[in-house]
């Protein structure tokens, strides 16, 4: 009994001295740089033609093939943003609504701010401003480039459309080539007639004064349930949005093009069997 004993305490102890280790490792931290804000993942930039070669490696895949490329990598299930977050508009003859970007990420929050109560016209656009330019401002439109997706993490329940149909056609100025939300858009109507891809939960008609505040730019955000890494891949259609890790990208793409390929071929065949002329989705 005795010796059962000694074993089970042995155990207990290996079980016990990783966890031990850990928490010793933690309290290892600078409290005082903590009590002012700490980031603890990196935010890694990459050059331009780097972007380029990712790009067009992803040339031309859906959602369901980079899926299907995640899987090969052993990244199963990863990615997969909810199934809410979905296309404003949809185009199904040259699907130009599809993205195929890299993120560029920024993070709204709900503010804590009371509202401001009833004030003239003048005091109210004053205020308003103040806002714009001091809480809730867009300092990453500098860092949208060619192939730019924006990413936005911001505060679903407050009913706020930091995206419109005027700041939108500016970040596509810059070379942004799409945006995702885990929230909603304002001008929903004006977008649609723009063409400008978006993916979001829904609409809103709020602006951004009074109900969120911007908390950070190209840090790591999650979006949809799921994390996203500046430079990292965003592909999004029809069957939703999913994010690849820029350390996967490239496999990710290359057996992804497999499963294309392999789909329209079937489906060229099936297409003469019918009697349909091709169309894009088979070119």
């Amino acid at each position: 009994m005795k010796n059962k004993s000694l074993f089970r305490c042995a155990l207990l102890l290996a079980a016990v001295s990783p966890l031990v280790s850990n928490l010793s490792h933690a309290q290892k931290g600078d409290p005082e740089k903590m009590k002012t804000g700490q980031n603890f993942i990196a935010t890694q930039t990459y050059p331009l033609e780097e972007d380029r070669k990712i790009l067009a490696a992803f040339d031309g895949l859906r959602t369901a093939d980079v899926v299907d490329g995640m899987d090969a990598v052993g990244l199963f299930g990863r990615g997969l943003m909810d199934h809410e977050v979905k296309p404003l508009w949809r185009d199904t003859k040259e699907f130009k609504h599809r993205i195929i970007g890299i993120a560029v990420t920024a993070r709204y929050v709900p503010t804590q701010e009371p509202p401001p109560g009833i004030m003239d016209e003048a005091a109210y656009d004053a205020w308003a401003g103040k806002w714009y330019n001091e809480r809730s401002s867009e300092p990453f439109i500098p860092m949208l480039r060619e192939g730019s997706v924006l990413v936005m993490e911001d505060a679903p329940l407050a009913d706020v459309g930091s995206i419109g149909s005027a700041n939108i056609m500016i970040w596509k100025s810059q070379g942004c080539v799409g945006v995702v939300t885990d929230a909603a858009t304002r001008d929903s109507d004006e977008i649609i007639t723009q063409e400008v891809p978006l993916y979001s939960r829904g609409v809103s008609r709020g602006i951004r004064p009074g109900r969120n505040e911007l908390e950070s730019v190209n840090r790591p955000v999650v979006v949809g349930g799921v994390l996203v890494k500046p430079g990292d891949v965003v592909v999004a259609d029809g069957d939703g949005v999913i994010v690849v890790p820029r350390a996967y990208a490239l496999r990710v793409a290359a057996y992804a093009h497999k499963i294309l390929e392999g789909d329209k071929n079937a489906r060229r065949d099936l297409y003469k069997q019918l009697g349909r002329q091709p169309d894009k989705s088979v070119q």
